[in-house]
């Protein structure tokens, strides 16, 4: 018995941690998760969650229909839980995946909604990260603006500035050393285009 409960705990001779208690997440912990996820997948969770906007106002920001947006939100949700390493699986069919948003929708909006075992992590993870919005706007503005003045950023801003001059340059060489074209004939008449 002990040897089996060793060999779960263990994944290719790697110990696995366990799930982290979602109750607990901080505001940091969930910040940096938003931002390993994809920027688009990202961003329609901070719209929602974060930012706090209705389904009908996130919907309508996007220029997109309400269950398309619960869809994408259901998307991001599901890919938030897996950087998380929260226990989820990507539904299985389209029809299942409509469901899914759906009852993810409704159960950011009512609390006593049935959700099916396998959205329970994502739908309790996005009740947190809609519960700490506040917070978590604040660590994503944070950390965006030590971003930007990094000497990282900075290097790389150089970079992109050295690199247009270094085409402009280049541009402005090759138009001033092009061939010269032949000069028109008197009575030469061009093609007509059609």
């Amino acid at each position: 018995m002990a040897q089996e409960i060793g060999r779960r705990m263990t994944e290719n001779a790697a110990p696995v941690s366990p799930a982290p208690d979602i109750s607990r997440l901080t505001a940091a912990e969930l910040g940096t998760a938003l931002r390993a996820l994809p920027y688009r997948q990202a961003a329609f969770l901070v719209t929602r969650l974060v930012q706090g906007r209705t389904q009908e106002e996130s919907a309508a920001f996007y220029g997109i229909s309400r269950e398309a947006f619960s869809v994408h939100l259901l998307r991001g949700g599901l890919a938030l839980t897996d950087a998380m390493a929260l226990p989820c699986r990507p539904p299985e069919n389209d029809a299942e995946e409509d469901v899914w948003a759906r009852t993810l929708t409704e159960a950011l909006e009512r609390e006593t909604v049935v959700v099916p075992a396998a959205l329970g992590e994502t739908v309790a993870l996005c009740r947190r990260l809609r519960a700490l919005g506040g917070e978590v706007a604040v660590v994503l503005e944070t950390t965006e603006r030590e971003e930007e003045t990094s000497p990282k950023r900075q290097r790389e801003d150089w970079l992109r500035k050295l690199a247009v001059l270094a085409l402009l340059g280049l541009t402005a060489y090759m138009y001033c050393n092009r061939a010269e074209e032949p000069p028109e004939r008197p009575g030469q008449t061009r093609p007509r285009e059609r």
